[in-house]
């Protein structure tokens, strides 16, 4: 928790003589517990008091014991619980101004005047309603006798601050909304079951996914998976869609896939406005093409399950930024939103968000779908062409004459598979010849390959670790048999994925072109490891699902010292000399402690941890769990520490120690990685076509390129977290 909320004061005392109130409206999602748990902590901690309002807006209305004081220990073990422990509802009451008059009475009684609201953005403009009819509210209020002209004069403005809440990811104003990737790891999650069966026996599967006036969900799990179709409403197919879907899926099956996949957002429709249903597509594809076809239905299994990491931390950092919004808000501040920016959290005002969010909604309504797609933002909009161009755009019969070589470089991570598939693919569409160097650096020196086509790498999304295969071995000593095997290959250009050893293997091949001609071609890097330790770039592909593996492993170890009490947990994570794995995880399972070489720690930040988890036993939370980054101090190991919170909490406490080690690269790869996979991929080989094309208006020969346009050496990275 950051030390320096406000320049001039003294964080523990911003909120005092403040109540803050805090609930959870309409559709539950995953996270909306960690958005609680944050906005009371930082509430308590800020000197409020905190209360939690029950059943939503029916609890505010009812008041009573929905509306009931917040303390530290009650949050505990909530940030791996789906759904919201405090309820939710749809409440008809609030919709009236005589339900809105009881749901004032209650938070003026209890002296209320800051409200935090997590929800929909129905939810959020009750919010805003709430607010702006406040003063008629305490005024009928006093006249009714209800309440007195000092409380209605003490409780004079009402502060609001909303954050969205929404599977859907259907509010325009903020990147994502909390519970949307938790939805989408559930989703992937049948996805990925369905796609061994379909396998199996060469069938076609159609799985209809939420979103009824918003396709995030259905479009991104196309892109992640590689689906072969999506229906989303936002952009109807074109008339003749039934022709143009049944041909895509016989040319599939005539490259050899063994399994077709279609995605349907349940609002997907037509151009003319009807809905277009996955039973209708099951029809069709059975009629027309005769192939066996299953349809599947998810329904609200996408809102259940444990909140994913990547949730819990998007929750904790909006409910931080909310509380603060109310601690600075005046009565002239309008009511605000926390959204997030790129990857920074951010307050909006609250009306023109949903403005804009019911601006989609009118123009999809007067077939304004190109208006809709942009109004989505930026990362939706991205999504989709990426989507298409992968995936409805057959090869060119002209071939580029063109050879672009792609390798994994370092340890292996999941999403680099995808990464590879989408370079691939849209190497091959540009009419490129694609050559996959199997082995690293190693692989290009000994000649180690060959020619990669389109149906080689299908199913590859799904797949962790490296299908090339990978090596840490950079090419300083094997620079003369590389130059040899890229003259003898005739490689045009490269992609490079992978940590810093690509970074440096790169720079090594760039600095090399003064001795080898053969190096002065385009060459690209991708940013993958697990560290997340690269330069450029705020994310690399691989970090997010080993963040989740972290996470889900720090669930069960707190579950397993939660039942034997009095237990603290040391884990040991990877990352190098980065913490961002043992911060982001501290973050995402609620750990006591995380130490990282990025801030420096000693012995007396150790006695003073220790004294917590003292203090802490003496609660009703008698656990602990603590993490280090596995090179944040060569003197103070994980098994130093170990010893020492061992032999300091004797007969208060006992220790375990888990070295998590490898397990941390390994797995199936999270939406995210997936698609970050993909869109990275995508683009890497788009920058490098347009580059080779330049040189070739110009009349240079790829081989010279670098000595006469002097392209650098190219990072492809990801300034903020577009996520998705």
């Amino acid at each position: 928790m950051s030390k320096d909320f406000h320049p001039t004061m003294d964080p523990t005392k911003m909120g005092l003589g403040r109540s803050i109130a805090v609930l959870t409206s309409g559709g539950d999602a995953q996270g909306m517990n960690a958005a609680v748990r944050a906005t009371v902590r930082v509430g308590l901690y800020a000197g409020a008091k905190v209360y939690f309002v029950h059943e939503g807006y029916q609890g505010l209305v009812d008041g009573g014991d929905n509306i009931r004081p917040a303390t530290w220990e009650s949050v505990s073990m909530m940030l791996q619980l789906g759904g919201t422990v405090i309820g939710s509802a749809r409440s008809e009451d609030f919709r009236t101004r005589e339900g809105r008059m009881k749901g004032a009475c209650n938070l003026v009684k209890l002296g209320i005047t800051n409200l935090c609201v997590i929800g929909g953005d129905g939810s959020l403009t009750g919010a805003n309603q709430f607010r702006t009819e406040w003063s008629g509210l305490l005024d009928d209020l006093v006249k009714a006798g209800k309440i007195t002209a000092a409380e209605a004069k003490k409780s004079s403005h009402l502060n609001i601050v909303g954050m969205v809440g929404s599977i859907d990811n259907d509010f325009c104003g903020t990147d994502m909304t909390i519970g949307t990737d938790s939805a989408l790891h559930r989703i992937m999650e049948v996805v990925d079951a369905i796609t061994t069966t379909a396998q199996s026996h060469q069938r076609t599967f159609i799985l209809e996914v939420m979103g009824r006036h918003c396709g995030y969900l259905a479009l991104v799990t196309a892109l992640a998976c590689g689906a072969d179709w999506v229906f989303i409403p936002e952009m109807p197919p074109d008339d003749g869609w039934e022709n143009h879907l049944c041909r895509r899926l016989t040319d599939q099956r005539g490259r050899g896939c063994r399994l077709n996949v279609i995605i349907v957002a349940e609002g997907a429709m037509s151009r003319d406005g009807k809905l277009i249903t996955s039973d209708q597509i099951k029809k069709l594809v059975t009629d027309r093409l005769g192939f066996d076809t299953r349809t599947t239905i998810l329904g609200h299994v996408q809102r259940g399950g444990t909140p994913s990491a990547f949730d819990r931390i998007l929750g904790s950092r909006m409910g931080v930024e909310a509380v603060m919004a109310l601690m600075e808000a005046t009565p002239d501040t309008p009511a605000c939103v926390v959204s997030l920016s790129g990857n920074l959290a951010v307050r909006l005002p609250l009306m023109e968000c949903v403005q804009v969010t019911k601006d989609v909604t009118a123009a999809m309504a007067e077939g304004r779908f190109d208006d809709a797609i942009k109004l989505r933002g930026k990362s939706f909009q991205n999504n989709w062409n990426t989507y298409k161009l992968l995936a409805h755009i057959n090869p060119p019969d002209v071939k580029s004459n063109i050879n672009v070589a792609i390798m994994n470089i370092g340890a292996p991570c999941a999403g680099m598979n995808a990464a590879v598939r989408s370079a691939v693919r849209m190497g091959i569409i540009q009419g490129h010849t694609m050559l996959a160097v199997h082995d690293g650096f190693d692989g290009l020196a000994h000649g180690q390959i060959e020619p990669i086509t389109w149906t080689s790498v299908t199913g590859w999304t799904g797949i962790g670790g490296s299908m090339l295969g990978t090596k840490r071995t950079l090419p300083g000593k094997l620079l003369e048999e590389i130059s040899l095997n890229i003259a003898k290959f005739n490689i045009h250009a490269l992609v490079i994925i992978g940590g810093f050893e690509a970074y440096v293997g790169g720079l090594e091949l760039v600095q090399a072109r003064e001795k080898y001609e053969e190096m002065c071609i385009p060459m690209v890097v991708i940013p993958a490891t697990v560290s997340n330790n690269v330069p450029g770039s705020d994310f690399s592909i691989g970090a997010d699902t080993a963040l989740n593996t972290i996470t889900s492993t720090c669930d069960r170890i707190k579950q397993s010292a939660a039942g034997t009490k009095r237990r603290v947990f040391i884990v040991e994570t990877m990352g190098g000399y980065c913490g961002y794995l043992a911060t982001m995880a501290g973050l995402a399972a609620g750990a006591d402690a995380a130490y990282i070489f990025e801030e420096k720690f000693g012995i007396k930040d150790l006695e003073m941890n220790v004294e917590h988890l003292v203090e802490k036993m003496k609660t009703t939370v008698k656990r602990g769990l603590i993490l280090r980054n596995e090179n944040s101090n060569a003197n103070y190991t994980t098994d130093f520490i170990f010893s020492l919170y061992s032999e300091e909490g004797k007969g208060i406490f006992d220790c375990r120690k888990n070295v998590l080690g490898h397990m941390q690269q390994g797995g199936t790869p999270t939406p995210f990685d997936r698609t970050f996979g993909t869109k990275m991929g995508a683009k890497s080989v788009r920058w490098l076509s347009e580059k080779l094309k330049e040189c070739y208006r110009h009349g240079i020969q790829p081989r010279t390129i670098e000595l006469h346009s002097t392209i650098p050496l190219h990072y492809w990275v990801l300034p903020q977290k577009q996520h998705f």
